[in-house]
């Protein structure tokens, strides 16, 4: 009798649960509300603010989440990596909407790659893992092709990784560095960019964003290489492990308290 009556209260608390969490988030969802119960609880034990809530059920919404992939990017600290990256200050003539579709940090642990690995190692993973690299990069992002190759001048050129964001309307050329950002690295994207839109680019489509996904970065480093460049370009960095979330999620508080203290709160 004890455990008929355990198991019926358990129910009827995850049925509360399930029915209250719907109809407080209602209105943000709309009638995207066929959610299943695990990823509900998920987000309700894992979110530790209401913010953190609705990105989660935001990103469910349009990127159709199963609980396995919600699972993951909560984990990566998916939110708190957003967050960051959309704090960053950008060059003048960059969209905001461009750091809203590319990252400041990526996290790649489904590469498996060994302690020693080259670039081409790096790019073959990546092509290898491809569907989560999408899951990561967000569903927005088309592949196109690795080694894409740009003729100039008679000469071939190979873009390591060019992808399509339907979000932005724009390509994406990839150049991947196993190493840390150097100020040389904007000369190489600054090509590939000229020759995708002079070449490429069709002519209803925005002009192309490229990226540099580099092992590590100087923040200051980057802000001064990009100062003086007009192409849009961002500079991110990765990392082969799933992250201490306390690390991103003490950074963002230590973020958030700055910015309440200089009046920008209300920014968004």
């Amino acid at each position: 009798m004890g455990e008929t009556t355990l198991y019926i209260v358990t129910l009827g608390r995850e049925f509360l649960l399930k029915n209250n969490f719907q109809n407080a988030f209602a209105k943000r969802i709309g009638n995207n509300t066929n959610f299943s119960l695990s990823n509900h609880l998920q987000i309700m034990s894992k979110a530790k603010t209401v913010e953190e809530r609705h990105f989660y059920i935001s990103l469910c919404v349009k990127e159709k989440y199963s609980a396995r992939e919600l699972e993951r990017q909560m984990d990566s600290a998916y939110y708190e990596r957003y967050m960051l990256s959309s704090k960053k200050v950008l060059p003048e003539h960059i969209p905001r909407s461009v750091r809203g579709s590319i990252f400041d940090t990526y996290v790649l642990e489904f590469l498996d790659l060994p302690e020693q690995f080259s670039e081409r190692n790096l790019r073959k993973a990546i092509i290898e893992n491809l569907k989560q690299f999408i899951l990561e990069f967000g569903k927005d992002f088309t592949f196109i092709g690795e080694e894409y190759r740009v003729q100039v001048g008679g000469q071939d050129f190979y873009i390591d990784l060019l992808f399509y964001n339907r979000a932005l309307s724009c390509l994406v050329p990839i150049k991947l560095k196993i190493g840390k950002f150097k100020p040389e690295h904007i000369g190489q994207i600054n090509f590939y960019l000229e020759a995708l839109d002079r070449d490429v680019k069709k002519p209803n489509e925005n002009p192309s964003v490229g990226v540099i996904l580099c092992a590590g970065k100087d923040d200051a480093v980057v802000e001064y290489a990009l100062s003086r460049s007009m192409s849009p370009m961002l500079v991110s960095d990765y990392t082969l492990r799933l992250p201490d979330k306390k690390l991103p999620q003490n950074k963002l508080r230590e973020l958030t308290e700055l910015a309440l203290e200089n009046g920008e709160g209300d920014e968004e």
